[in-house]
């Protein structure tokens, strides 16, 4: 299985829904396939500027690392020098703080990522989470 364009606009419709419901800042949204790749990306209206660039950075650590961008941070408070050079190693694209999610199937294979940036890390975590719930499929945080 792989994250479908449909599978995707899933995720973030209902990342965006779970924000509106829970009165969430403007968000950003950006779904990544198991190889890295952007599948698809939206901002809501207001979102503030290079909200994609902290959104695939949190996505784009957690696929490059294998864990939830909340483990990467607990990773990057003990292991700091660690995180720098994943940080360069993968090209500078690497925000270690909650909100970047892994996609598992339910036979629990990474499928992809999802980033949300917007709000508080703990909320842009809250919402991807829900995304991935709506499309039926496993967020893993880490």
């Amino acid at each position: 299985m792989t994250i479908t364009l449909a599978t995707a606009r899933t995720i973030i419709s209902g990342a965006f829904d779970a924000a509106a419901k829970a009165g969430f800042k403007p968000l950003s949204v950006v779904v990544l396939d198991a190889g890295g790749h952007v599948t698809a990306f939206e901002r809501q209206d207001g979102s503030s500027n290079r909200r994609f660039d902290i959104a695939f950075g949190k996505a784009h650590g957690a696929i490059s690392l294998g864990m939830g961008s909340r483990a990467l941070m607990a990773r990057a408070e003990s292991q700091g020098y660690f995180i720098a050079a994943a940080t360069s190693a993968i090209g500078g694209s690497l925000v270690p703080v909650p909100g970047g999610v892994l996609v598992k199937d339910s036979s629990g294979r990474t499928i992809g990522a999802v980033g949300v940036s917007g709000d508080t890390s703990d909320n842009d975590e809250a919402a991807a989470l829900a995304g991935i719930a709506a499309a039926g499929l496993v967020g893993d945080a880490g």
